[in-house]
C-alpha cells in the first residue's frame, strides 16, 4: 500500500535542507491501505487498480463496457462484476479500480492488454501579502494580471479535501460566462447541491468508492465529513483561494495581516475535485489512489487548464510508470492532453532528498516565506525589550513574575524548563507567571502542548526558546505565546538568574512588510536532490508558503468571515497554480513543458528587493538549486522569457527509455508501439530548463534545444560562470532565430579538474543560466544549468 499526503497547514510538520524553493503550508494528513473484504472463496478483496494506459478510442460508453467484459470474463456474472467494480477510467486515460483477490488480480495482470494491476494506496494532504510581494497588484494597469483579464477563460482543477462553497471568495461578481471548453457539471450530496455552484464556483465533484472499499468501518451519518464536495478540513478551500480566489476586502488575521485576500487568477474559474477524506478515529484526511486517479481522469474531460494538488506521498517514492505513484500516471496523462499540472514538494525539509512528486511532467513546488514578521516586544524588568515573534492579538500583559522552571540546587522538588517537561512541573511553580522554555522540537504540537500546561498550572504566558526557522503559529485562545531564538532566549535566561524578582511585559505583536524582512526557503519545504532519478533536479520553483491568509470552513475559521493563515508546500503550489493560470490565459498555444521553463527560467535567485534568499535550517545558508529550483516565482518575467525549453511525447518516451523502463509498458501508457534505440539515450538529453550530471567523473557532453517565443529576429549570446574547478562548454556560443528558424539546438560540454569530490559548488551566468554542480562523495557529482543562453 502507499500513502498520499495532503500538503495541509504547516504547524504538522517541518523540514529544511538543499532543495529548490516552494512556497506551500503542509498538513500531513495519513491515507491508511484499503481494506475491503469480498466474500468469495473466502479469500481477501482488496481494491486493485487495473491500468491499461492510453485510451484506444474515444467512445466512452464503450471504454467502460470493455472494462466490465474484463471483469465479467473473470468473475463469472454481472452481479459480481457489479459489487467488484470501484471506478471505471476513460477519459484521460484507460484502467478501472475494482475489489479483487490476489490471484484474480494476478490473472488479470496476465492479459496482454494490461499495463499494471497494484493494490490501492493512499496519500496525504501535505493571501493578503503575496501577490503584491510576486509584483501582480490588481492596483498596476500594466502587469500579467490585467493584461490576462485576471484568467477569466482559465480553468483550475483542484484535487483535494472539497469546498466550503459559501465563503466569500467564491463570489462571481463581474465575472462573465462560464468557458465554453467546460464540460463539467456540480453533484449534489450532504449539504450540496448544484445553486452552491455558479460563474466562479464552475464544478465540484466527490469520489469516495476508493476509500469506503478500504475503510469499513467509516460510519457516513457520524462522521464529521459531508459525503458530498463540502470541505470538513479547510484545506481545499484554502488553497483554491490562493489559486483563483475573488476579491474579499477588509480581511485580517485578528487585526494582523489585513487587507484584501484573493487568489492569483483573480477570474479564473474553480473546479473542485474532492478526493481526500476525514476518518474521524485517526483524526486525519486520507485520500485513496483509486479516487484520486478518477478525480484526475474527470478533471481531463471537464475541460480544466490547470489541475493544482497538495497532496504527496510518504517515502519511499515509486518510479513514474508504477501506477501506485497515482498521481505521476494521471499527470502523464493530463500533460499530454495539455493540462499544466502543479504539485506541492512536500514538508519533510530540511532533510536532502525528501522532495515528493518528482516525475520530470509535473511542476514542483517549494515553500519560502514572504516580506512579513509579526514582531511581538517583550520587556524585561531591567527596561531591556526583545522582539519576538508571534500572533498574538490580546491586550498588554503588564510586568508579570517571570519563570524558567530549573532546580535551584536547594530543593528537593523537581524542576523542568525543557518545553516538552513542562507538564512535571508543580502548579505552584507556574501560576500566574510567565513561563520560559527551551526546545528543539520542530513540532508544533510541542508548542501547543506547553502552552496547555502553562494554561492548565494558571501561568499566564509562555516564551519559547527555540529554533528560528520553525513555523509560526497562533496560540489558542489568544493565549500570550512568543517564540525568539535560542540567543534571544538564553539572554532572558540570565536576567532571570541575575535577579530574585525578575518580571517581563509581553506587548501585543505588530506587523511588519517589505524590504526589512527577510525572505527565507521555509525550514519544513522538502530538499533535493530528487530520489527516484537524480538527473531531474526537484523542486523546480519556489513560492510563499508560510503564514498565507486564505479562506476555510467555518468549522475551523478564526474570524467571522472564516478565514485562517496556514503554511506549507500546500499553500506554495497553488500560488504557481494561479501564476500558470495567466500564462495559459496570455499564451494559450505554449505547452504545460513550456510553461515550466519560463517560470523555471525567469525565476529570481533573490527576493524582489535584491536581497539574498537564505535557506532556513541548522545552520542557515544561502539558498540553492537544492531549496528551490530556479528560484522565487517572478510572474511579470515569465510571460516574456525569449527562450523555452519545450517537450512533448517523444520527448517523454526517450526519458522513460532511458530511464530504463520496460518497453511494452511504455507503448501501453502511450498508446503506441515504442522501441528504445540500443543503446538507450542518454536522460542528460532530456530537454528541460535544468541539467543534472551524475557521477561526473571524466567529460560529458549533451544536448539541449531552445524555442524562440520572443522577437522573431532574436540573437542569444552564452556567457558561463562555472564553478570552482569546473568547465562548461557551449556550442554554438551564439543562437540566432529568425522567420524560418524557430529552434536551435546546441551542446554542453561539462568536465571537473576534482579527484575527489565532496562539496557542493554553483555557478551562474547571465540572462538566466544557473549552473550549479554538486559534489556530495567520491567520484560523484551534479551540474544543474537552467534557463536560457
Amino acid at each position: 500500500t502507499s500513502i498520499y499526503m495532503l500538503h495541509l497547514p504547516q504547524y504538522i510538520v517541518h523540514y529544511n535542507c538543499r532543495t529548490v524553493i516552494f512556497v506551500v503550508l503542509s498538513l500531513v494528513i495519513a491515507l491508511n491501505e484499503q481494506r475491503s473484504f469480498v466474500a468469495q472463496a473466502g479469500s481477501e478483496s482488496k481494491v486493485h487498480i487495473v491500468y491499461l494506459g492510453e485510451k484506444q478510442h474515444d467512445d466512452r460508453e464503450s471504454v467502460t463496457e470493455s472494462h466490465h467484459q474484463m471483469l465479467w470474463s473473470l468473475l463469472g456474472s454481472k452481479e459480481d462484476v457489479h459489487n467488484s467494480m470501484v471506478h471505471s477510467y476513460r477519459h484521460g486515460f484507460s484502467g478501472f479500480a475494482a475489489k479483487l483477490t490476489k490471484s484474480q488480480a494476478k490473472k488479470i495482470a496476465d492479459l496482454p492488454e494490461v499495463v499494471h494491476v497494484t493494490p490501492d494506496s493512499f496519500y496525504e494532504l501535505a493571501t493578503t501579502r503575496t501577490w503584491d510581494y510576486l509584483g501582480l497588484s490588481a492596483a498596476t494597469p500594466k502587469n500579467l494580471l490585467n493584461d490576462t483579464n485576471m484568467g477569466e477563460e482559465v480553468i483550475i482543477g483542484i484535487v483535494d479535501s472539497g469546498v466550503w462553497p459559501e465563503s466569500e471568495v467564491f463570489n462571481d461578481n463581474g465575472i462573465g460566462p462560464v468557458p465554453s471548453h467546460w464540460k463539467g457539471d456540480c453533484e449534489s450530496g450532504e449539504m450540496f447541491n448544484a445553486s452552491h455552484c455558479n460563474k466562479k464556483l464552475i464544478g465540484a465533484k466527490y469520489f469516495i468508492n476508493g476509500f469506503l472499499a478500504t475503510h469499513k468501518t467509516f460510519n457516513s451519518t457520524e462522521s464529521l465529513d459531508f459525503i458530498s464536495p463540502r470541505d470538513n478540513s479547510g484545506h481545499g478551500t484554502h488553497v483554491a483561494t490562493i489559486a483563483g480566489g475573488s476579491y474579499v476586502p477588509n480581511t485580517s488575521y485578528k487585526g494582523l495581516a489585513g487587507g484584501t485576500v484573493r487568489g492569483g487568477a483573480i477570474r479564473a474559474r474553480i473546479a473542485m475535485y474532492k478526493a481526500c477524506w476525514y476518518l474521524d478515529d485517526l483524526d486525519i484526511n486520507t485520500c485513496s489512489s483509486a479516487d484520486l486517479l478518477k478525480a484526475m481522469d474527470e478533471a481531463m474531460h471537464d475541460g480544466v487548464d490547470v489541475l493544482s494538488l497538495s497532496i504527496g506521498y510518504r517515502l519511499p517514492y515509486y518510479p513514474e510508470t508504477d501506477v501506485r505513484a497515482a498521481i505521476a500516471t494521471g499527470a502523464f496523462h493530463a500533460v499530454l492532453k495539455g493540462i499544466t499540472v502543479v504539485c506541492s514538494g512536500g514538508n519533510s525539509g530540511p532533510a536532502a532528498q525528501t522532495v515528493g512528486n518528482t516525475a520530470p511532467w509535473i511542476l514542483t513546488v517549494a515553500a519560502t516565506t514572504l516580506d512579513r514578521s509579526f514582531p511581538t516586544p517583550i520587556i524585561l524588568g531591567n527596561n531591556k525589550a526583545i522582539l519576538g515573534q508571534a500572533m498574538y492579538t490580546g491586550p498588554e500583559l503588564g510586568f508579570t513574575s517571570l519563570v524558567y522552571p530549573e532546580n535551584p540546587g536547594n530543593s528537593n522538588e523537581s524542576f523542568f524548563g525543557t518545553c516538552e517537561l513542562l507538564f512535571f512541573n508543580s502548579n505552584r511553580t507556574m501560576a500566574g507567571k510567565v513561563v520560559l522554555c527551551f526546545t528543539t522540537s520542530t513540532r508544533y504540537t510541542t508548542v501547543s502542548s506547553a502552552v496547555s500546561y502553562v494554561k492548565k498550572a494558571g501561568g499566564l504566558g509562555l516564551i519559547v526558546a527555540r529554533n528560528p526557522g520553525d513555523n509560526l503559529s497562533p496560540c489558542v485562545d489568544d493565549f500570550p505565546c512568543v517564540s525568539v531564538d535560542y540567543e534571544l532566549g538564553t539572554n532572558i535566561l540570565f536576567y532571570i538568574r541575575s535577579t530574585g524578582s525578575p518580571v517581563v511585559k509581553i506587548q501585543p505583536s505588530k506587523t511588519l512588510v517589505g524590504q526589512p524582512v527577510s525572505t527565507k526557503v521555509a525550514d519544513f519545504s522538502s530538499r533535493g536532490p530528487n530520489s527516484i532519478e537524480p538527473s531531474i533536479l526537484k523542486p523546480d520553483i519556489a513560492a510563499p508558503g508560510v503564514s498565507i491568509l486564505a479562506a476555510t470552513t467555518t468549522n475551523r475559521t478564526f474570524n467571522d468571515k472564516g478565514f485562517i493563515m496556514l503554511s506549507g508546500t500546500s499553500m506554495a503550489a497553488p500560488v504557481i497554480s494561479g501564476v500558470v493560470a495567466l500564462l495559459k490565459a496570455r499564451h494559450r498555444d505554449w505547452s504545460p513543458a513550456a510553461i515550466r521553463s519560463a517560470i523555471v527560467t525567469t525565476a529570481w535567485r533573490t527576493d524582489p528587493f535584491g536581497e539574498q534568499i537564505f535557506a532556513e535550517g541548522s545552520p542557515r545558508k544561502l539558498a540553492d538549486p537544492f531549496d528551490y529550483g530556479g528560484g522565487l516565482v517572478n510572474p511579470e518575467k515569465a510571460a516574456k522569457p525569449g527562450l523555452v525549453y519545450d517537450l512533448g511525447l517523444k520527448d517523454y518516451v526517450l526519458y522513460m527509455c532511458s530511464a530504463g523502463y520496460n518497453e511494452s509498458s511504455i507503448a501501453q501508457l502511450v498508446g503506441k508501439v515504442t522501441v528504445c534505440s540500443n543503446p538507450k539515450p542518454s536522460v542528460l538529453d532530456f530537454n528541460l530548463p535544468s541539467i543534472t550530471i551524475p557521477n561526473l567523473k571524466d567529460e560529458v557532453i549533451l544536448t539541449r534545444t531552445l524555442t524562440n517565443v520572443g522577437p522573431l529576429n532574436s540573437v542569444y549570446k552564452v556567457v558561463v560562470e562555472p564553478p570552482s574547478g569546473i568547465q562548461v562548454t557551449v556550442t554554438p556560443e551564439t543562437l540566432v532565430f529568425n522567420s524560418t528558424t524557430k529552434t536551435v539546438s546546441f551542446k554542453v560540454r561539462v568536465s571537473t579538474k576534482h579527484k575527489i569530490n565532496t562539496a557542493r559548488l554553483h555557478g551562474f551566468a547571465p540572462r538566466r543560466q544557473i549552473i550549479s554542480v554538486l559534489l556530495q562523495s567520491a567520484v560523484c557529482s551534479f551540474a544543474e544549468i537552467y534557463g536560457k543562453t
